[in-house]
């Protein structure tokens, strides 16, 4: 069959059996009705331009050239011949032929993109040749056909119609309608994850009356996708410009200065253009067609984050807006069965309000009876999620991670959200010190990483608190992650899609005590995960079995309990390198087992938030490995009492130290004063600490130290002066701090002072001995006090602007 289509079988034969087989299956195959009716449009939308095609093809003897074409079709026919005999229950199959049909979809949008555009352009060329040679300015012969000039231009620049109802989308209308009236911004962005409705939104906005007026209608707009085609663009936009005419240049670069010599001389420079599905890789597209011209607008919507434009970021449905959705998506207007509101609410609630899951999830269920309806709802009441019952809207979701590199590793760190609780906040902190240990990536390359995502909307970044300064100096507390939940649970689908015993991260959700069926000490099954991630609820009983995982290297154990008990297999663990161990409760947990982290002995770095801390200087046990502890609102009166070990004989190499509000720390205990290897001690927004220990000048290998927004801490202790190698000081908001000791001239190799908020503090005389000092950021009372020095040419005092927000809350919420 094969052989014989692409031998000789007329393009517009098999492409009509093609459209036809694929209308009927969207009518009868329900599982995959949403992808073959998109495969629908596609077809019917490009159907006249094949017969237009053919035709010309079958005048010129040249049909050889759509050959690729026929065979294309031919394997969509086999394909949707495969799809109408799938079962509804063979879900695997399901998902893997929604990605075939997405796969034919794209491949005949490419061919009529590009592979025809390059046929017609040639054939333009050869016309236009005839036409000089007939002289005519009409029309002219070609074969058994009369073909205008202007015919060979294939395409619309004209914007499609919206959808009948659009919902929820006012207040985005009037923010892009506003952006489009400021004077010099030639290029808006609108972004958002795949799914959030860009599209839809754009297309209502270029329907809108106020913004045809001031456009004067010409409006023109281009889906650009993976492979934009300038050159097809370019002559679309010349040819309406002058329809007379047939866009003839020489180059890419002729044709752009051809478009711009028109907009000016036509007196069409008042423009609208858009550019819809913008990927990553295709921003010099836009930067090619920017004009410097008064009314000339590009609007671009994209996956990506281009932030160097005015980009308006779109956010999901709030849940009125989402409710209204889905109830027009899943009810027929005369439905009168009758499902229970919390089935409803439940599948609503699911799609977490993006626009493409409510209208997917919700035709999926139209007109189903209401077993179907309660299934779903189990499901999701199970901890299933709703891509695992929905392959069109996977499919759509899992398209966002075409363009992650995986040579760089950045689909993994995409990956590794899924490790986190749902609506958590993920510290940045946290994934530095994971992907430190199972990547190599120092801090530079993670953040390069956490902003790719964030680019591609896959996450979205969160500063606490705005400083300009902390990111040059390797200062991540205040930067925090968020994740749609249907982001995140993509990332937990991928992960799961091998056999448990070979998937590289295993991400668990313990509801009571019900366990997966591989954890049970009956099947014993060795994992071979990199990545464990385990969660509780607040009934869970602790009582954890046993599982066998001795290639685990990082470990995130999340609770929600107020006592916890860590389980025994963390014993065997032996390659476990980095422990994340988190409360979502609202009073820090109290651990029991803690003393298995001195088994660890590969152990490097450990993330305790919301823990009461035991002494940790009461051990045998040496952790020879351990390079970093980072405690955020933790209890830790009792960490570094001084107990029967010295802390720099249980932490040989302990390298550096976290506190951050930890509100029970009232002074630092002089145990601590014993790590005189470390080389960054962190203690911020610890507000009750009134004292450092004097102890702490035996810290001579400290680089870095951090005491921002201790607000009662009144001085610093004298013998601050012997950290010699001290490079970095940061008393950033100690309110209570009015006198600077006179030590602090001694600290010869410090390059950098923060302290802002520090406007009672009182600058002694020896600051003019600190000659290595480059930089003081503080406010503008405590900048006169060094102005008044002025010993130090190469010293450079800021002031930064205020930065007033309440982000901060979120930490706690």
């Amino acid at each position: 069959m094969a052989a014989d289509l692409a031998g000789g079988a007329a393009v517009g034969a098999v492409f009509g059996e093609l459209l036809s087989g694929v209308v009927e299956a969207s009518r009868t195959v329900a599982m995959f009705r949403g992808t073959l009716k998109e495969l629908a449009s596609t077809l019917s939308s490009i159907e006249p331009v094949i017969k237009q095609i053919e035709s010309f093809d079958k005048a010129s003897d040249k049909e050889h050239e759509t050959k690729q074409l026929v065979e294309i079709i031919d394997k969509g026919q086999k394909l949707v011949g495969k799809c109408c005999k799938i079962r509804w229950w063979n879900l695997v199959k399901k998902a893997y032929y929604v990605k075939k049909l997405s796969g034919l979809n794209k491949s005949i949008e490419r061919f009529c993109s590009i592979d025809m555009q390059t046929h017609q352009m040639r054939e333009l060329k050869e016309m236009q040749v005839e036409i000089r040679r007939l002289g005519s300015n009409e029309g002219f012969s070609y074969g058994n056909g009369m073909f205008s000039k202007v015919a060979v231009v294939v395409g619309s620049c004209k914007a499609p119609e919206p959808p009948e109802i659009v919902v929820g989308f006012d207040e985005p209308l009037n923010v892009l309608k506003m952006k489009l009236s400021k004077d010099g911004v030639s290029v808006i962005v609108v972004s958002g994850p795949g799914g959030s409705g860009k599209t839809t939104l754009v297309k209502k906005l270029c329907q809108d009356k106020h913004v045809k007026e001031k456009f004067n209608y010409n409006i023109f707009y281009f889906n650009v996708s993976k492979s934009p085609n300038l050159e097809v663009i370019l002559k679309r936009l010349l040819h309406v410009m002058d329809p007379s005419g047939v866009p003839e240049f020489r180059s890419e670069e002729d044709g752009l200065n051809q478009l711009k010599h028109k907009l000016e001389n036509l007196a069409m420079n008042c423009m609208l253009l858009v550019l819809d599905d913008v990927w990553s890789g295709c921003i010099t597209l836009v930067d090619k067609l920017m004009f410097n011209l008064p009314n000339y607008k590009i609007l671009v919507t994209s996956r990506s984050a281009f932030r160097r434009f005015d980009t308006y970021y779109l956010k999901p449905l709030d849940d009125d807006y989402a409710m209204t959705l889905f109830h027009r998506s899943a009810f027929l207007q005369n439905d009168t069965r009758c499902i229970p509101g919390y089935i409803v609410n439940k599948v609503m609630g699911s799609c977490k309000g993006l626009p493409l899951a409510l209208e997917v999830v919700g035709k999926s269920l139209c007109g189903q009876p209401v077993a179907m309806w309660r299934k779903q709802a189990k499901q999701l009441c199970k901890g299933l999620s709703i891509l695992h019952s929905n392959a069109d809207l996977l499919a759509y979701l899992e398209s966002s991670l075409d363009t992650l590199d995986t040579q760089s590793g950045i689909k993994d760190c995409y990956l590794d959200f899924g490790s986190f609780p749902e609506d958590h906040q993920i510290p940045a902190a946290a994934l530095i010190d994971m992907w430190a240990e199972l990547y190599e990536l120092d801090e530079d390359d993670a953040i390069i990483n956490l902003n790719k995502l964030s680019d591609r909307n896959l996450i979205n970044l969160v500063l606490i608190r705005k400083d300009d300064q902390s990111e040059v100096d390797d200062c991540y507390n205040d930067l925090f992650i968020m994740q749609h939940d249907l982001l995140r649970e993509l990332a937990i689908y991928q992960s799961g899609l091998d056999p448990v015993e070979k998937r590289e991260r295993i991400v668990v959700e313990l509801s009571g005590n019900n366990f997966p069926n591989w954890w049970s000490e009956e099947k014993k099954q060795q994992l071979s995960a990199r990545l464990l991630s385990i969660s509780t609820d607040a009934t869970f009983s602790f009582n954890w079995g046993y599982i066998q995982a001795p290639e685990v290297e990082v470990l995130v154990l999340n609770f929600r309990t107020k006592n916890c008990r860590l389980p025994v297999f963390m014993e065997k663990m032996d390659t476990l390198m980095v422990l994340i161990l988190m409360n979502d409760g609202i009073y820090p947990t109290e651990v029991s087992n803690f003393q298995l982290l001195y088994s660890l002995f590969n152990l490097k770095r450990i993330r305790l938030e919301k823990v009461s801390v035991p002494s940790l200087g009461s051990s045998s046990f040496h952790l020879k490995s351990l390079r970093k502890i980072s405690l955020v609102m933790c209890n830790i009166s009792q960490a570094f009492k001084k107990g029967t070990n010295k802390m720099s004989d249980i932490f040989p190499n302990l390298s550096e130290i976290e506190i951050d509000y930890c509100d029970d720390l009232v002074e630092l205990r002089e145990g601590l004063c014993d790590l005189v290897q470390l080389t960054k001690l962190s203690i911020t927004n610890c507000h009750k600490l009134r004292a450092l220990p004097e102890g702490i000048g035996k810290l001579v290998t400290l680089n870095v130290l951090r005491l921002t927004s201790c607000t009662e801490l009144m001085t610093l202790p004298e013998t601050i002066g012997n950290l010699c190698r001290l490079t970095l000081l940061d008393i950033s908001d100690c309110l209570s701090m009015t006198n600077m000791p006179a030590q602090i001239g001694e600290l010869h190799n410090l390059k950098k002072l923060y302290m802002t908020g520090c406007s009672g503090c009182n600058l002694p005389p020896t600051i003019t001995m600190l000659q290595h000092l480059k930089e003081v950021i503080c406010d503008e009372e405590t900048a006169y006090q060094w102005e008044s020095f002025g010993s130090n040419p190469d010293l450079r005092v800021t002031v930064p602007k205020e930065d007033i927000n309440l982000n901060w809350l979120q930490t706690f919420m």
